[in-house]
């Protein structure tokens, strides 16, 4: 029961759903989110922290940066379980949609130039 609580904790809040939600569409670095999300870097690291914690996200080294994507693996066997449903919810949501829209135009290299 611990696991699955840990998941409904990480989900807890908006911050964090609304992550997940980005990440359903594509894998982002920090600094992408940053700039999606509007919050500052080590809020986003935070949130970041407490996903990964509960086993719903994965960081992937990629030469100067950590992608962050979805995870499957079964660290946590209730996250793709959730993962899964969550892909399902919130889609027609105007926020989530605004986010996605902002994610598809963030670039990361256009970020690090500045």
């Amino acid at each position: 029961m611990r696991e699955l609580i840990k998941v409904f904790k990480a989900l807890s809040d908006p911050a964090r759903i609304r992550i997940i939600k980005l990440l359903e569409k594509k894998s982002m670095c920090v600094c992408e989110l940053t700039r999606v999300l509007g919050a500052g870097q080590p809020n986003v690291s935070h949130h970041l922290g407490i996903l990964k914690d509960a086993g719903l996200v994965n960081d992937v080294k990629d030469g100067l940066w950590v992608n962050y994507e979805l995870s499957r693996d079964k660290y946590n066997k209730y996250a793709p379980k959730v993962l899964d449903l969550l892909s399902s919810l919130l889609n027609d949501d105007p926020g989530i949609g605004e986010s996605i829209r902002k994610a598809r135009k963030t670039r990361r290299e256009d970020i690090c130039r500045q």
